[in-house]
């Protein structure tokens, strides 16, 4: 029997949803796990996977159209079924080749209108316009780090294309199409507003001068041979990478395919809960690392800043980079608007030091401090919801989830990679989260994403020997914490001065959220925590 697949409501404020673009047509096999289409809602474009399997029989909605949330989206079911009592009205789409021809036409149409280069040359035949892409909400223009593909080479699908920088962050970009870069639309090193034209590939020997004016020459003829050659091993490479990765003898949907890579999952270590084994979109969402994953770099070296060559009385420049410009506006933004005070207190870390070893003397189990901090903390944030709590003008909104995000150090300046919903994680799970998004946080693998919806913030620079510091809140949350180191120092117990490790925290409040008081009563119950890691268990 056919199913009605009404528009999903992919965020809490999305009334309506656009079809950006459909990845099947009428008349085609879908599969459980299939990627229907590409859902534009009023914060990013969303792939929508299909979660039943038939026949695409109709159409509710046109590439490029919007329509309500619940409204029919499309109808699937047995080829030849008859579905005239379930369209509710809608008129079907066009079927066969006069629907394709009319989805091509759609597509010419906007990407001549998003380019950044107005042109009345038609986009030729068999050419596909790619468009700078929208990789985080807050993003209105990337720029191109570095092209990993020059005008001439020949471009497979799944190719890495170029690496293009956000307000947050530095993102591989794939290819989803196959045939020659005929064209780069931004040069590397300069940024373009999103939806602008970003490259063309198409047919060996298409001519697509007349599809805006190229902003520059091929790469290849300017480069020296022996670097040539070197960048044509270097892709190889990569190519050889990403043919590993997806091994075609593993049963997996496109869309959880993508969802793996993205997460640096190997989907060899999935578990496929589809049909016949086959793994789908949830299994890569419920996948938990498994603590052997490799231990980040050494958070002192990775986080040093670019090597700078001195000389003597000479000044030199750095051009600030997408990500450090945003940082810089938005801690202002931070600093000027949000009345912060703060609040410091010391913990006596001797049995927190006790549980950690016994913890560690567990097989295949290692934890940090840091990691017990941040189970701490989530905890704590359990008793005082107004700590986990944003400001919104008129308004004090209550987080329903509690999300740490953990400030992680990197050449260009400072990231915030979150862990959702904390307060349900145990300790490896904390440390297994930890050290993967701050590894790959540091070799530009995390994605933007993975650095939004934190609820509170927590930035430790004990590992480099600081004592006492307090930080800049991460709006729009309303605190943040910084850890300092561990020192053994003398302190008074029952009467008499004994050597204890003490460690000192410092918490940063916003005053319009959070009053005084509310601040302290919260570090005392995050203190007895970590003073007492038994009282974690009650």
């Amino acid at each position: 029997m056919a199913e009605v697949i009404t528009m999903p409501r992919l965020s809490d404020t999305m009334t309506e949803g656009k079809v950006a673009k459909w990845h099947k047509k009428v008349g085609d096999k879908v599969k459980e796990g299939d990627i229907l289409a590409e859902i534009e809602t009023d914060k990013a474009v969303q792939d929508f996977e299909s979660e039943i399997e038939g026949t695409l029989l109709f159409v509710g909605v046109e590439e490029g159209s919007a329509a309500a949330v619940d409204s029919v989206l499309a109808i699937i079911g047995s080829e030849g079924e008859d579905i005239s009592a379930l369209k509710g009205g809608n008129a079907p789409a066009a079927e066969g080749g006069s629907e394709e021809k009319k989805s091509e036409e759609e597509s010419k149409t906007e990407n001549e209108s998003t380019s950044v280069e107005q042109t009345s040359a038609e986009v030729p035949a068999g050419v596909e316009v790619i468009t700078m892409p929208r990789l985080s909400d807050t993003m209105t223009e990337g720029k191109v780090a570095k092209w990993h593909k020059n005008v001439g080479d020949t471009v497979k699908e799944g190719d890495l294309l170029a690496e293009i920088e956000t307000d947050k962050a530095v993102q591989d970009f794939e290819s989803e199409f196959n045939g020659i870069l005929l064209k780069q639309g931004v040069e590397e090193g300069s940024a373009a507003p999103v939806d602008s034209v970003l490259a063309m590939i198409g047919p060996a020997g298409t001519d697509v001068s007349g599809v805006g004016a190229p902003k520059q020459a091929s790469k290849s003829e300017d480069k020296p041979a022996a670097q040539k050659s070197e960048t044509k091993t270097e892709e190889k490479s990569v190519a050889q990478t990403v043919s590993a990765s997806s091994s075609d003898r593993v049963a997996i949907s496109p869309l959880a395919k993508k969802m793996a890579q993205e997460k640096g999952v190997d989907i060899n270590s999935l578990q496929g809960s589809g049909e016949n084994g086959r793994i789908v979109k949830k299994d890569v969402e419920n996948y938990q690392p498994s603590q052997k994953t490799e231990a980040a770099p050494s958070q002192s070296n990775a986080a040093a800043q670019v090597a700078l060559s001195f000389v003597q009385g000479e000044d030199t420049e750095t051009p600030n980079s997408q990500v450090r410009n945003i940082i810089a506006k938005r801690l202002s933004e931070s600093k000027f608007t949000a009345p912060h005070y703060y609040l410091m207190v010391e913990i006596n870390m001797d049995k927190a030091i006790e549980a950690r070893k016994e913890i560690n003397s567990l097989p295949d189990t290692k934890i940090s401090f840091n990691d017990m901090v941040i189970k701490a903390t989530a905890v704590a944030l359990r008793k005082h919801p107004q700590v986990n709590s944003s400001w919104a003008g008129d308004k004090v909104i209550h987080r329903g989830n509690i999300n740490v995000g953990v400030a992680v150090a990197i050449p260009d300046g400072l990231v915030v990679p979150v862990l959702k919903n904390t307060d349900q994680m145990n300790y490896t799970q904390i440390s297994a989260a930890v050290k993967d998004m701050a590894g790959r946080a540091k070799s530009k693998g995390l994605k933007a994403n993975e650095m939004e919806g934190s609820t509170f913030s927590i930035s430790n620079l004990g590992m480099f020997g600081i004592e006492t510091f307090t930080s800049i809140i991460n709006q729009p949350n309303a605190a943040i914490l910084s850890v300092g180191a561990i020192i053994e120092k003398p302190i008074v117990k029952d009467g008499q001065i004994v050597v204890g490790n003490i460690m000192k925290l410092s918490l940063a409040c916003d005053h319009r959220v959070v009053d005084g008081a509310t601040g302290a009563q919260f570090l005392q119950t995050l203190k007895t925590y970590l003073e007492s890691p038994l009282t974690l268990l009650l």
